[in-house]
């Protein structure tokens, strides 16, 4: 009799000890960071030449790697190619999720679809993936909003509402192979494109249309050059220039050095209203000397949290957060998508924006 109630206790023991490891390993996604620590994302960013990359793939990272996961950060110094073998390369170690950020968002038809038959789901980040089915979700600000708050800080300052006219204005648009350049450009344009119209507002260059306006590669010195040869061609005979529509920082930086060596910033010769957006350190500056009006904020460690609840969504098999499904169609299908809210920052507010939140210090800001 002893011996069988031995026998009944050790079993209920190996009972309990089989049911304790079966709760705790049937999600390992959803365990332990020690559970976590071989689940890898693969996050290709498109280059090192801008700030604000630099510290989206920054926030990523330290975020993915405070969850737990191992990280596999890549930049791809604005060549499609690598970034092409990078995805490849990381398809091969076995990532788990790609968070990509496109150079080209119609060259990663191919690798997604190796992504696809490998089980690995891809977050488009930022930048929409265009051209594919392999693309699972998308996360970003609400583009077409940036545009609209850059138009609306032009209408603000000169008074369009009020009738107030005509001032001269030129049009500058994003790269032509960034998706959300069109967003930025539509979000300016509804609004700016009425005053156009009436004439309050005088493009007096001519150039409005989308493809003419396009800067490649948002480089800041195609923006310079461009810049120029209007002021050449256009402002020589001392036409007053009043705003300038930028959709983004690195070519209104390249257009505040044109304008600072045609002489501009002088009580003769002001500096038009400028736009911008990501807020970058040199940008920020150029708007606390005057240089640059606003700029649209896109916080990165906003985006990048999501990103992290999207990934962990995605490998526990839960609902995906998304807040957009009807947006953002990439050519072959509508990309489920959460937007995120853009705010503008100017001289009057920049100090509760950025340095109050902790995005900046005072140091990072000096001259």
């Amino acid at each position: 009799m002893k011996k069988f109630i031995i026998f009944i206790l050790a079993a209920a023991l190996m009972l309990s000890i089989t049911a304790c490891g079966s709760s705790t390993s049937s999600n390992p996604s959803s365990g332990s960071s020690a559970e976590k620590k071989d689940i890898l994302i693969g996050v290709a960013m498109p280059t090192q030449s801008l700030q604000r990359w630099n510290q989206d793939g920054a926030n990523l990272k330290a975020q993915l790697e405070a969850k737990g996961y191992k990280v596999d950060l890549q930049y791809a110094n604005n060549d499609v190619n690598t970034q092409i073998q990078q995805i490849e390369n990381m398809i091969l170690k076995g990532c788990k999720v790609l968070v990509i950020a496109s150079i080209d968002g119609s060259a990663l038809t191919d690798v997604l679809k190796k992504a696809a038959e490998n089980n690995i789901k891809v977050i488009a980040y930022d930048r929409l993936i265009m051209q594919s089915e392999h693309v699972d979700y998308y996360a970003t600000f609400d583009n077409f909003k940036v545009g609209v708050i850059q138009g609306q800080y032009i209408e603000e300052k000169l008074g369009l509402k009020e009738g107030k006219g005509p001032y001269n204005i030129e049009i500058f648009g994003g790269a032509p192979d960034d998706n959300n350049s069109l967003f930025f450009y539509n979000g300016a344009m509804s609004v700016l494109k009425p005053y156009i119209d009436n004439g309050q507002l005088v493009v007096v260059s001519g150039q409005t249309d989308f493809v003419t306006v396009a800067i490649p590669n948002w480089d800041s010195a195609k923006a310079q050059a461009r810049m120029d040869n209007l002021i050449t061609a256009y402002y020589a005979d001392e036409t007053r220039l009043d705003a300038i529509l930028s959709p983004n920082d690195s070519l209104a930086i390249g257009i505040v050095a044109s304008l600072k060596n045609n002489g501009y910033g002088t009580p003769d010769k002001p500096y038009p209203i400028l736009t911008g957006q990501d807020c970058d350190k040199a940008n920020v500056i150029a708007m606390i000397n005057g240089q640059q009006s606003m700029s649209v904020f896109k916080d990165t460690r906003v985006l990048a949290a999501k990103v992290v609840e999207m990934v962990e969504a995605i490998l526990e098999g839960k609902e995906v957060p998304v807040n957009d499904t009807e947006t953002y169609h990439n050519g072959v299908k509508v990309v489920p998508s959460y937007l995120c809210e853009p705010v503008y920052v100017d001289v009057n507010n920049y100090k509760e924006i950025l340095l109050d939140s902790g995005y900046y210090t005072e140091a990072d800001l000096q001259q």
